[in-house]
């Protein structure tokens, strides 16, 4: 949840959109504001996870996206199909792309490879911490650039999957993410008013029908 302590929860209330759906599993397009699963407080609990499950009563989280972030999203929709995709992430064969927008020119491709660990006495907070972080790796190639906002439009694909791993790389190395109010020095700089980051592709073999998969989201900025 977020550090400020006037936050207050106004999750987008669009209709569930559901942007692929199969025997096994169901993926949806999570808007940026929504929680992925329920938060300890009663007023946290509107998420992705129950509105899933008011459509699909035995439906499991198979992964998470931070609140600010935007995008896909997938749910097994019963038990056989949850620990079949739990080996599928743990095994790494699942490709996930993002689309971010980063403050400053950055240029070319790359990869950031920065161990991260919880910074407990600011949490959710995360950091690079070379003695007990867990190893963490990042692929970036930059796409764009707009030279009047100084703003870069990047492609990240993140090889591990570190709790706010793309945003604290990012920032480690210069490019806080635009609208990202934990680790961009001056968040209200945003263009959209919101953390400028979306999970746009994610590519699979279906673990239970070996059907391959590919999801292409629309990126909403």
């Amino acid at each position: 949840m977020p550090l400020d302590d006037n936050f207050v929860y106004m999750p987008p209330q669009d209709p569930l959109s559901i942007v692929y759906e199969d025997d096994d599993l169901v993926v949806i397009d999570k808007p940026a504001g929504l929680l992925s699963v329920p938060g300890r407080l009663p007023e946290h609990h509107d998420s992705a996870y129950l509105r899933v499950v008011d459509q699909f009563p035995n439906a499991k989280i198979t992964h998470r996206l931070d609140m600010a972030t935007s995008g896909i999203l997938m749910f097994a929709k019963h038990r056989d199909a949850e620990v079949a995709v739990s080996k599928m992430f743990q095994a790494r064969t699942v490709k996930k792309n993002y689309i971010a927008l980063v403050q400053g020119k950055l240029e070319g491709a790359g990869s950031i490879n920065e161990p991260l660990i919880t910074d407990w006495e600011n949490r959710p907070r995360q950091m690079v911490h070379y003695e007990l972080g867990k190893p963490a790796q990042t692929l970036y190639e930059a796409l764009a650039y707009d030279e009047v906002q100084d703003i870069s439009r990047v492609l990240l694909t993140p090889i591990t999957g570190r709790s706010h791993q793309l945003r604290v790389h990012l920032m480690h190395i210069g490019y806080p993410i635009t609208g990202d109010k934990i680790y961009h020095p001056d968040a209200k700089r945003s263009p959209l008013g919101r953390m400028a980051l979306h999970a746009s592709y994610l590519a699979f073999r279906q673990p239970l029908s070996q059907k391959e998969v590919e999801i292409k989201g629309v990126v909403p900025f």
